[in-house]
């Protein structure tokens, strides 16, 4: 298994690192790490599905039990997979955000109030998922990629 060399994103305890599509082993080692920090029982609805909670009926075969039928356990079979699978939307939504942050561009015929709009309710959103990007990097990315060539002379002055 080969790690990232240098420094990596994601050396945060908190909050599992994105997959840039390098290094895969090393990540999948990761962020399986990540999820059992979590909760243990995570990694294995993620890995084998969710917690079944069945009943047998009057024909002898196992059906999946209603709320009423429930019992405490049950209950904590439904928090379970229901945890896993925010966790795991939540990852996935953050995913999708970053790339489409990676590859923001300015739209033909759009403003640079409209693009900019665009750009801050990206940020705030990947924010939102405790996905922070530096105010740095986000000047960089709009100043470097994102405005058209027509702005060159505006951003060398800059």
């Amino acid at each position: 298994m080969s790690a990232p060399p240098g420094n990596w994103e994601g050396q945060s305890t908190s909050r599992p690192l994105l997959f840039n599509g390098q290094y895969y082993s090393w990540w999948k080692n990761r962020m399986r790490d990540h999820i059992i920090r979590e909760d243990y029982e995570l990694w294995d609805i993620v890995t084998d599905g969710p917690l079944a909670t069945l009943k047998i009926n009057v024909e002898g075969v196992e059906v999946p039990k209603t709320r009423s039928n429930c019992t405490v356990e049950d209950l904590k079979k439904w928090e379970k997979n229901d945890k896993a699978k925010k966790w795991l939307v939540k990852r996935s939504r953050g995913t999708l955000l970053y790339s489409q942050y990676e590859n923001f561009a300015m739209k033909e015929g759009e403003t640079i109030q409209e693009m900019y709009t665009r750009f801050t309710t990206l940020t705030n959103e990947l924010k939102s998922l405790r996905r922070i990007i530096p105010k740095e990097d986000r000047v960089e990315k709009i100043l470097t990629r994102v405005l058209p060539i027509t702005w060159e002379s505006k951003i060398t002055v800059i």
